[in-house]
């Protein structure tokens, strides 16, 4: 998204109407969204206040988004994950985690696309979503492994007993070694 371009400015009214202020027309949050996905920039401004409220009308195209039937990136796990580390001492990395996490797989989205599809043949879209799904378990299990005492069976808190910390330590190792086969099979993907 990173352009020598100004962004577009849109300007939000009282009555919730977004002002597209270079098409001189009123669009909606679906507009915004279809902007996102084409890589165009854009700035959201409160019309009366001058405030910048894109963070906020962005949150908005994610939660419409989430609302419609098979849209869903966001499990509800990661969803308790990220509330509960809000106030956490370790909310400042969260963000640039996301940011480095999200920008290496935009980079890499199209070059994956097209060696899954050679590899994988008419199969590439289910192969594609397992895949999907496993990252999103390794990241439910990083985000879990930040806040210890949460996520526990039975949603209890308080120190771990030895058992609970045992059979974490054989997930963790479990953890490590599924991702290492899964780097193997990218860096393998990727000599191809």
């Amino acid at each position: 998204m990173a352009t020598d371009t100004k962004p577009t400015v849109i300007k939000k009214y009282a009555n919730r109407r977004l002002y597209h202020t270079g098409t001189s027309t009123y669009v909606t949050l679906e507009d915004l969204a279809v902007m996102v996905r084409l890589g165009e920039d854009f700035v959201v401004f409160d019309a009366k206040s001058g405030d910048d409220i894109t963070r906020s009308v962005l949150t908005q195209i994610i939660v419409e988004q989430e609302g419609k039937e098979g849209q869903n990136l966001l499990p509800v796990t990661v969803l308790r994950q990220l509330i509960g580390l809000y106030g956490d001492s370790i909310q400042s990395l969260v963000p640039s985690y996301l940011e480095f996490s999200m920008n290496n797989l935009s980079r890499d989205q199209q070059k994956l696309r097209e060696q899954m599809s050679a590899t994988f043949g008419g199969s590439v879209f289910h192969t594609m979503e397992e895949q999907v799904r496993k990252n999103m378990g390794m990241f439910t299990e990083a985000m879990r492994l930040f806040t210890p005492f949460t996520g526990r069976p039975g949603g209890t808190f308080g120190p771990k007993r030895e058992d609970e910390t045992a059979s974490e330590g054989t997930d963790l190792d479990s953890l490590k070694k599924q991702m290492a086969d899964m780097q193997a099979k990218l860096d393998e993907l990727a000599r191809k």
